[in-house]
């Protein structure tokens, strides 16, 4: 099953948040604000003030994500060891913009880079814990993956029109014919399509614990941002970062923290394909670097 979004997301200005916040928070329409670096595919994203930060939905799929946030937020915050966001407002619809939206407290750090990290084997301990206390929360009624969370969670064979579902997948592979190894790269997604299920019962998942949602202050793990996947599903998701944030010695060390069987691993390869997977006109040594190493896990492990 396909999906479509409209053509054009919604106009997203700073004088519309401006209005928006003089419209419903006006303690706060005064302070200083400027837009978080280039628009994002779910969320147009502005520093306010010192300590605040505004989050605008772009397209009607993406408006689920403000109500999880601001449900689920407030429960796993307490539990989990790095700091995430802080809901402190949700605004609703006006000045002519037709979405919910959320402003948070600010969390300072940049986006992680492996080079941004001083120690890879504690960058993999601090990211395992953080998942490791994520999963243990109690899942009771948490969203079920669906289309406001991009389906994240969802089971390898899962039809629905998720990062991982097939004809994506396949396209995306197709479009790097030429430049990459795309034989071995449907191998990868084979083995993770073949993988037995998650056989216990689903647990709280991030959805996206790639690079650009955590974040580092003096080298190390401080943060992990951008809660809009949260999800209740199979916890494979969240070991996109072993690929994409960690070197293999770090990899390593992540893998035994969380003591993760062999077809979860490779289900979790399956989801770090879809992270790693460029457009042509993005191919670089970068990507080949990620991919040659997605493929030289599947070789050594299987």
């Amino acid at each position: 099953m396909k999906n479509d979004e409209p053509a054009e997301p919604a106009d997203v200005t700073p004088e519309l948040v401006r209005a928006l916040l003089a419209e419903q928070f006006p303690a706060w329409a005064d302070e200083a604000l400027a837009p978080v670096g280039k628009p994002g595919v779910d969320n147009m994203t502005f520093r306010l003030g010192p300590d605040k930060l505004v989050r605008m939905p772009r397209f009607p799929r993406w408006v689920g994500q403000v109500l999880r946030e601001q449900r689920w937020l407030p429960v796993l915050a307490p539990r989990l060891p790095l700091a995430v966001p802080v809901p402190l407002a949700q605004g609703e619809p006006g000045a002519g913009y037709p979405f919910p939206w959320s402003v948070y407290a600010w969390l300072d750090g940049d986006n992680a880079t492996r080079s941004a990290l001083v120690d890879q084997q504690q960058a993999a301990r601090d990211l395992a814990g953080f998942l490791r206390a994520l999963w243990a929360i109690d899942p009771t009624d948490g969203p079920p993956p669906e289309w406001s969370n991009g389906f994240r969670g969802v089971d390898m064979v899962d039809g629905r029109d998720s990062a991982i579902v097939d004809w994506r997948i396949e396209r995306r592979i197709a479009a790097l014919d030429g430049l990459a190894d795309t034989a071995a790269l449907r191998a990868v997604f084979a083995t993770a399509l073949a993988a037995p299920a998650w056989p216990t019962p689903p647990v709280w998942v991030h959805g996206d614990p790639a690079p650009g949602n955590l974040l580092v202050r003096d080298g190390r793990l401080s943060a992990v941002i951008d809660f809009g996947t949260v999800a209740v599903g199979d916890p494979a998701v969240d070991l996109i970062g072993a690929w994409t944030l960690l070197s293999p010695a770090g990899r390593e060390v992540f893998r035994a923290e969380l003591s993760i069987d062999d077809a979860t691993w490779a289900r979790g390869r399956g989801w770090a394909l879809s992270a790693l997977l460029p457009a042509p006109e993005r191919w670089d040594d970068e990507a080949r670097r990620g991919l040659d190493e997605l493929v030289g896990d599947h070789r050594h492990l299987g």
